[in-house]
């Protein structure tokens, strides 16, 4: 399983999991947030008042959009991986709980051998520590997680 977003780190990992695992079967993963536009607009006005959702249709093309995105990255970072020798398939998924919860749950249903994952870490002082989706990862998985790190 490899947790794909489209960024260079990620596609770092995709290359990484393509040396360490030449061959095999992958599936990259891209979580996707269903519900973004039912989030806030803006700030609470002078009253307090916190501006309303938008209307049902506009959530759902919001969401439909968030899919086919994460259905286009899922394809380009399978394309990849099955250019550098693994057996890869796209998987685009909307988050349930948290991205790594997820990835997770998506890794123990294929039966994973091991979950590959990019982190982008934490600026400021503690960049050369893992970011939050890797560090829950490596928290909460009892598969192997291979992480690697940005820069």
């Amino acid at each position: 399983m490899i947790a794909y977003d489209g960024s260079d780190v990620a596609k770092a990992a995709v290359r990484h999991a393509a040396e360490l695992f030449p061959g095999r079967r992958a599936v990259l993963v891209t979580v996707w947030e269903p519900g973004l536009a039912m989030l806030p607009t803006g700030p609470p006005d002078q009253l307090g008042t916190i501006p309303l959702p938008p209307d049902p249709a506009t959530v759902g093309a919001v969401d439909h959009a968030e899919q086919d995105h994460a259905e286009r990255v899922a394809g380009e970072g399978a394309e990849l991986a099955r250019s550098l020798g693994l057996a890869a398939e796209a998987h685009a998924v909307a988050d349930e709980l948290d991205v790594a919860d997820t990835v997770l749950d998506l890794a123990r249903e294929r039966g994973a051998a091991a979950v590959v994952v990019g982190s982008h870490g934490i600026s400021g002082l503690r960049t050369h520590l893992v970011g939050g989706v890797s560090r829950k990862l490596i928290r909460h998985s009892e598969l192997p997680v291979v992480v690697t790190r940005d820069g």
